[in-house]
């Protein structure tokens, strides 16, 4: 097990792996190892050695060619590791001849991201969600399964279904997904109504990407105690809160953070939280602009959206963290064009992301530049709160700065 138990047991150590193809940068796959040890922490491991391959697209029977097979397995022997994780989600056969060439067990980024959210689920609604899309993931790999039956006794990626023998067989398992899928069902339609009974109030959202400050920020805008911590999907529950802003009355909602790579299950289980999302009337869009890939995680939150709605709505571009944004100064000999990582601050705001209709540079724990936010916030919901309720304007007033 790798369960940190007050710090008692030890972390178990994991080696991750990668392929690194054309379209893809040396700093890109940094990155992307960063998220991946990332995502492991959280979960419980700790990532001791990085592999990565360049190679046109991932092997189709290992992912990784026959000699960097032959050096993991060499390391994993010599170091005593008993757990690798690929960085892509891997084929029912590329897990048979990983785990034979291994003699390990072997997870990937899926396996790993449902474990966090098994890890996370506290609500039965998310806990219905998240075994959901276990069972789906597990369905066309139960051969596999076979024959690591004596390795479910909990640890990373063997959190929830996979821990009863019982729930390996087919029949029970499809029995399974469509009692959550009914409970579901059920559970939404009450959501529903949740919602519908919440009036004709403005809807405002927070989305972003995962670990970006969205419960900090919900935090300090509604005054609650909404669970925030530096790790990956802290909030898997949408939170819905009521705040007033002078005198203007709105709900807040905070929901799932995305991330690259985010198993279709999830996508498919989470439908209901995320209508939040779609039936919200301003976005407020949560950038961590310290994160060196914070245009590639804007791209990927805005590709999320356009698959889970089919509206344009309001959104306020909300670059969060810039207590903790850092850059490096070139030397002024240095002729070479700037990159992303020569911009100061100031700099930043003169580029697209200053000049955006709608942003602002925040800091959320320290409350840096927070009355332009909530002034912000406030000409956005008062624009449609008074189209809804127009007899009421007078009660209103204009934002004090």
């Amino acid at each position: 097990m790798i369960d940190d138990i007050k710090g008692k047991k030890e972390l178990e150590k994991v080696v991750l792996v990668s392929v690194r193809t054309p379209e893809i940068s040396e700093q890109q796959i940094e990155e992307y190892l960063d998220e991946l040890a990332f995502l492991a922490e959280t979960a419980g491991a700790d990532p001791i050695k990085r592999f990565v391959q360049k190679l046109p697209m991932p092997d189709s029977k290992t992912y990784v060619g026959k000699g960097k097979l032959e050096e993991i397995s060499n390391y994993l022997k010599v170091h005593e590791i008993s757990t690798v994780i690929f960085d892509d989600e891997l084929t029912p056969s590329q897990f048979r001849n990983l785990e034979r060439a291994l003699n390990c067990l072997v997870l990937d980024r899926t396996n790993l991201i449902l474990d966090i959210f098994a890890r996370r689920a506290r609500t039965a609604h998310a806990k219905t969600q998240v075994e959901l899309a276990q069972y789906q993931y597990l369905l066309p790999r139960l051969t596999r399964m076979w024959t690591h039956l004596e390795r479910q006794k909990g640890g990373i990626g063997m959190r929830g279904p996979g821990e009863k023998e019982i729930e390996t067989d087919r029949r029970i398992i499809r029995d399974r997904i469509a009692k959550l899928k009914e409970d579901l069902r059920k559970i939404d339609k009450q959501k529903a109504t949740q919602r519908k009974n919440r009036g004709k109030l403005v809807r405002v959202a927070l989305v972003g990407y995962t670990n970006v400050g969205k419960s900090t920020l919900m935090n300090v805008l509604s005054k609650s105690e909404v669970f925030a911590e530096n790790k990956l999907f802290a909030t898997l529950d949408t939170t819905v809160r009521k705040v007033v802003i002078e005198n203007i009355p709105f709900l807040l909602a905070d929901t799932v953070g995305f991330i690259r790579k985010l198993p279709h299950h999830l996508v498919e289980s989470f439908k209901s939280t995320l209508d939040e999302v779609r039936e919200a009337d301003i976005l407020l869009h949560i950038v961590d602009i310290s994160h060196p890939g914070f245009e590639q995680q804007i791209e990927i939150v805005n590709k999320t959206l356009r698959e889970i709605t089919d509206s344009e709505k309001p959104t306020i571009l909300v670059f969060n963290k810039i207590d903790a944004y850092s850059f490096i100064q070139k030397d002024e000999d240095d002729l070479t064009p700037k990159t992303a990582e020569n911009f100061s601050l100031e700099e930043l705001k003169q580029t697209w992301m200053g000049k955006h209709q709608k942003c602002v540079f925040i800091s959320a724990k320290n409350k840096v530049n927070f009355n332009e936010f909530r002034k912000m916030v406030y000409d956005e919901v008062r624009a449609i709160h008074t189209k809804r309720f127009p007899y009421n304007d007078f009660l209103y007033p204009n934002f004090e700065e």
